[in-house]
C-alpha cells in the first residue's frame, strides 16, 4: 500500500485510506516514542535547568540583599566608631585642658607659697640682723661707757676710744 503510493506518485488520484491510517499510526507511534525517549527527558532536563537558574537567581538576589544589609551595617558601625572616636578625642582634650589648668594653678600656688616663705625668711633674717646690730651697739655702748667711766680721758684718749669703738663695730658687721 505504501508501495503503491510510492509507485503511483504524489499525483495519483486514488485515495488509499489504509495508507493514511498506517501513516497516522506510525506518526503517533513515533510521537509517543519521541515523547517517551526524547521530549520527556529533554523537557525534564529543561525543567531542571529552569529551576536551577531560578534558584541561582534567587540565591544571587538573596546574597545581594545580604551584602547590601552587611554594607549598611558596616557603614553604621563605621559611623558609630567615628563618632565614638571623636567623643574620646574631645574628652581627652577636655581632660588635658583641665589637667593643664590644674598643673598651672598648682604651680602658681607653689610659687606664691615659696614667695611668701621667702618673704617670711627674709623678714626673720632682717629682724635677727637688726637684733644682732642692736646687741652689738648696746655691747659697744656699754664697753665705751665702761671705758669712759673707768678713767678720765683726755681729748686724745677720747679720739682713740672712738676709733676703737668704730673699729669694733666694723669687725662685728
Amino acid at each position: 500500500m505504501f508501495l503503491d503510493y510510492l509507485v503511483l506518485g504524489a499525483g495519483a488520484e486514488k485515495f488509499n485510506g489504509g495508507d493514511v491510517l498506517a501513516t497516522i499510526l506510525i506518526f503517533l507511534i513515533l510521537m509517543i516514542l519521541l515523547k517517551k525517549f526524547a521530549w520527556g527527558p529533554l523537557m525534564g532536563i529543561m525543567q531542571e535547568r529552569e529551576e536551577l537558574v531560578a534558584k541561582d537567581i534567587d540565591a544571587a538576589e538573596k546574597a545581594r540583599k545580604e551584602t547590601q544589609a552587611m554594607l549598611e551595617e558596616q557603614k553604621a558601625l563605621l559611623k558609630e566608631a567615628r563618632t565614638e572616636a571623636q567623643s574620646i578625642i574631645e574628652g581627652a582634650k577636655k581632660q588635658g585642658d583641665a589637667t593643664r589648668e590644674e598643673i598651672v594653678n598648682a604651680a602658681r600656688a607653689e610659687a606664691d607659697r615659696i614667695k611668701e616663705s621667702a618673704a617670711r625668711d627674709i623678714e626673720a633674717e632682717k629682724e635677727k640682723a637688726i637684733a644682732a646690730v642692736r646687741e652689738e651697739v648696746v655691747s659697744l655702748s656699754v664697753l665705751a661707757a665702761s671705758k669712759v667711766l673707768g678713767k678720765e680721758i683726755s681729748e686724745a684718749d677720747n679720739s682713740e676710744l672712738i676709733k676703737q669703738t668704730i673699729a669694733k663695730a666694723g669687725e662685728a658687721k
